[in-house]
């Protein structure tokens, strides 16, 4: 195990069951040599259209919408 690996571990323990249950499930799903592709629903492809869209257009969000969306996480 890497060093960088048995920090994360290491991290993940203080956190609670629920979480490091969902951080073990993806750990799991990365590790598989063959993994599924995950289904998208009917929305979700919608939004990633609507963000590949914006993106060749070059509308980006400003430093200052991110400033706020940061602030709103406490970050």
């Amino acid at each position: 195990m890497t060093e960088l690996l048995e920090k994360a571990v290491e991290a993940a323990r203080a956190l609670p069951a629920v979480l490091q249950d969902e951080i073990a499930r993806t750990m799991l799903l990365l590790a598989r040599e063959e993994s599924e592709p995950v289904p998208l629903s009917v929305e979700e492809r919608a939004a990633i259209a609507a963000s590949k869209s914006a993106a060749a257009r070059g509308a980006f969000a400003t430093d200052e919408e991110i400033r706020l969306v940061w602030a709103a996480h406490g970050l």
